[in-house]
Order: structure tokens, then C-alpha cells, then sequence
């Protein structure tokens, strides 16, 4: 199932780089939706425009690849877990003409000098052991995916310890 897995997002990574045209069917997608699926899956807690009810919430749709944009969140989602050491939130927002989807963790955080390689494919940061998992491809999709869509991703350091990865997609 690894290999299987590892093999899928080398794949992704290449077609991604290869700006290969046809990843699936742009649509509008319903980001709220998609995220608060993929949050209950991970049990991850999960507010949109500040409310913890999402009921109360609009929903936020952004045009994009379905597929796609779930591989951002879960992939956002299963490094929080991996590294962040329990407490794990997810918030997506409307902010002008972007929504802007983040996701905390308790982690040790990503130096300040390390923010931008991690996006980078196969890297890993110093002292990352393979029992961790994971093979550094995570978040250079992420990247590779959000700027496809038109979008921007940044790692933010969270008030309290710990990392909040910052994905911001046109409306």
C-alpha cells in the first residue's frame, strides 16, 4: 500500500510538473464540503468564517479539480498528525476574493530558514527519521496543486508553538 501510494504521487508530481493539461474536470467546487469531509476522516477539528458550526457558515466554493483539491487538505491533514503531536485544527475562510484554508498543528514547527524548502519534492527536514513516514512528496504537491489552481501556499509559524499551513485558492 506504500509503495502503491509512493508510486501515485510520484506520478502526480510528474504530470503536475509536465503542466499536463488534463488532471481531471475543472469545476466549481465546494471547498467546505470537501474539507469538512476529509477533517471527520482524520478527526481533525474544523471551523469555516469562525464558526464551529459549519451550518451557520457559507459555504465557500473555489473552481478547481475535485480530486486535486481533497489531495491538498488530506495531505495538509495526514503531516499535521504525523508531526504535530496532538492537537490538530483546520479553518477555511472567505477573504475577499480568496478562500484561505489553514491548518494548525502543536508540531515543533518548520524554521524560519527551512519555510520554503518543504515544498520542495523529496525533502524532509533534518532529523526526520523514515519511521515518521512519509518521503517528502506531501507538500511539493501541495504547492504543485495550489499554484495549478491559480494559488499560493505558505508555512506560518502558530502563536503558541507549532505550524499553521496557509493555502490560498481564487474564488
Amino acid at each position: 500500500a506504500e509503495l502503491d501510494q509512493l508510486v501515485e504521487e510520484i506520478l502526480l508530481a510528474s504530470r503536475l510538473d509536465a503542466h499536463e493539461t488534463d488532471l481531471g474536470t475543472v469545476e466549481e467546487v465546494d471547498w467546505t464540503g470537501l474539507t469538512a469531509e476529509e477533517c471527520a476522516r482524520h478527526g481533525v477539528a474544523f471551523e469555516v468564517d469562525g464558526c464551529a458550526d459549519d451550518a451557520d457558515a457559507q459555504p465557500v466554493q473555489v473552481r478547481g479539480v475535485a480530486r486535486l483539491l481533497r489531495r491538498v487538505v488530506r495531505n495538509l491533514l495526514e503531516n499535521a498528525r504525523r508531526y504535530g503531536q496532538g492537537e490538530v485544527k483546520a479553518t477555511l475562510a472567505q477573504d475577499g476574493g480568496q478562500a484561505v484554508l489553514k491548518v494548525f498543528d502543536r508540531g515543533p514547527g518548520v524554521p524560519v530558514a527551512q519555510r520554503e524548502r518543504i515544498f520542495e519534492p523529496f525533502y524532509r527536514l533534518p532529523g526526520a527519521s523514515e519511521s515518521n513516514g512519509g518521503v517528502g512528496l506531501g507538500l511539493a504537491l501541495v504547492k504543485s496543486i495550489a499554484e495549478r489552481h491559480g494559488g499560493t501556499v505558505r508555512c506560518e509559524e502558530r502563536e503558541g508553538g507549532g505550524a499553521c499551513f496557509v493555502v490560498a485558492l481564487p474564488t
